[in-house]
């Protein structure tokens, strides 16, 4: 008796708690809190069977819509590559995980360029390729523009510096090649050696003139001086003018004094900086007989990155590039550089050479400069001039230019190609450079370099593999058969299988056809 009775105790207990157990599982009824009100009416509106039913129909519906966005480009594609319509286009698809992705590429016949958008929502690079400007000038021209905060100013770069640094070459070509005229003939010979003639003529006379020693000199100066004096004089003629109207006008409109002391007060630390730079002719960057081409190139990207701050002022555009030049004559590399992108050359040894550094904020002579101009560096995930830009120089990026934070002024170095016996170059943005070193950059190209394309659109590929997240642009330039130098004969080459145009007989037309980021 005292069994069951303990039984029926002890069924009543675990009924009661069962009870008790359901109630706070499924009705919460003795617990007054937010989220029991939460739960009641989860239980009541979402977990309803027509709400769990409708919100599984729309989730199949997405995957589904999904899927056939994804199948359907595939199909088309292929459907395009078998009617033949699709012949290794000049702006191409990838698919990857971050979603699809425009590419540039260009092939010649010593050289290759592959840009990739990358990560970014636009493209702003820039690069240019040409094996032999003109078709007969025998120099090479490479360049890379990394544009920031729009594409003007890489555009800028593309269409009006490239322009007119292949009219000076076209121009100071045909002087050379005129050196038997009277005009020009004086230009190709040594001021050294006219120097040194001259004073011979003047010791074998016993009884010589000193007036006429020293205009004999005087003859046998070199061309660089005329060209400073023209610099000179164009300069203050230039400033003297815009001073004059200014001031006129200023003067005119109030007729009293008070606006000439305030002209005068705003104006005497803006003349000096705002003065365009000087043109020179052609036959000033003439030395011993070949091109000043540091000189040139410094010269063209100043003027160029003047025209480029006025328009972008007047347009209130604050885009900016950085620009890498290469000029290859003969066995000679020239290599200017503006700002963070850099090129690298492979020599015979399996060596990586910089052919460029970076211009950083945060380096010391850089630092010191943006000091001295009143300026400051801070840290804003990199070093930054004024916390903003990334890279100390560059063309456009007026508001920093206007104090000189950041100059234009390129770095040049010379290299003779036979001391080193280069297997290639390597020029690139710097979204290629955030993830490859030099030596892994070089040695990454010489594993790829029987690709048709000299391994340039693998290693873009891999640096955005490896999670780059800036436009990625890489221009290769190979050297075949122990020639060290660019032997095309014809500007002329492939993109894929598509023929690229017929080489033009001008600059401007060259440089039309070595616009690199343009779509068909």
């Amino acid at each position: 008796m005292d069994d069951e009775l303990e039984d029926k105790i002890f069924y009543q207990t675990f009924v009661s708690h069962m009870k008790i157990l359901s109630k706070f599982a499924v009705g919460f009824s003795s617990i007054n809190s937010p989220l029991a009100y939460l739960w009641k009416l989860c239980r009541i509106y979402v977990l309803r069977p027509e709400v769990i039913f409708c919100g599984i129909i729309l989730f199949v519906l997405l995957i589904y819509l999904q899927a056939v966005d994804i199948w359907s480009r595939s199909i088309l594609s292929r459907i395009q590559a078998t009617l033949g319509r699709q012949k290794t286009p000049r702006v191409q698809e990838m698919t990857s995980g971050a979603g699809d992705h425009q590419s540039w590429e260009e092939v010649r016949q010593q050289s290759a360029a592959f840009a990739v958008l990358g990560r970014r929502p636009h493209m702003e690079d820039r690069f240019i390729i040409e094996e032999n400007i003109n078709n007969n000038t025998g120099i090479s021209f490479f360049a890379v523009f990394d544009g920031h905060g729009g594409e003007f100013a890489a555009n800028f770069a593309r269409d009006v510096l490239v322009k007119n640094i292949y009219n000076k070459i076209i121009d100071i070509n045909q002087i050379l090649k005129s050196e038997s005229s009277s005009e020009y003939s004086g230009y190709d010979k040594s001021p050294y050696l006219a120097r040194k003639q001259s004073r011979k003529d003047v010791t074998n006379k016993e009884n010589a003139d000193p007036v006429a020693r020293r205009d004999s000199l005087r003859k046998a100066h070199s061309t660089t001086a005329d060209c400073s004096a023209i610099k000179q004089k164009t300069t203050e003629a230039t400033v003297a003018d815009i001073y004059t109207a200014q001031l006129n006008s200023a003067m005119r409109a109030s007729g009293n004094s008070a606006a000439k002391d305030s002209f005068l007060n705003n104006n005497n630390a803006q003349n000096s900086g705002n003065a365009p730079p000087p043109s020179y002719d052609a036959k000033c960057y003439i030395e011993h007989g070949r091109i000043n081409f540091g000189k040139l190139i410094t010269d063209e990207i100043l003027a160029a990155d003047h025209k480029l701050v006025e328009q972008a002022k007047l347009a209130t555009n604050i885009a900016g590039t950085t620009a890498l030049i290469a000029i290859v004559k003969d066995s000679k590399l020239i290599v200017a550089n503006v700002g963070d992108s850099r090129g690298v050359m492979f020599d015979a040894r399996g060596i990586a050479i910089p052919l460029s550094f970076d211009h950083k904020p945060q380096q010391v002579r850089e630092r010191k400069r943006i000091h001295d101009a009143g300026g400051f560096i801070a840290f804003r995930g990199v070093w930054r001039v004024a916390g903003v830009l990334a890279t100390s120089r560059a063309m456009g990026d007026y508001p920093l230019k206007d104090k000189n934070l950041v100059i234009a002024t390129p770095d040049i170095l010379t290299f003779e190609l036979n001391d080193h016996k280069p297997r290639f170059l390597i020029l690139a943005s710097d979204g290629l450079w955030d993830t490859f070193s030099n030596e892994e950059a070089c040695s990454f190209v010489q594993d790829h370099l029987k690709e048709p394309d000299f391994g340039a659109k693998s290693l873009a590929m891999e640096s955005y593999k490896r999670g780059s997240v800036d436009n990625i642009t890489v221009l290769v330039i190979v050297f075949k058969n122990d020639v060290y130098k660019i032997v095309s004969s014809s500007a002329g080459g492939k993109v894929g299988d598509a023929a690229l145009a017929k080489p033009p007989a001008a600059a401007a037309a060259a440089v039309e056809r070595s616009n690199s980021i343009k779509t068909k």
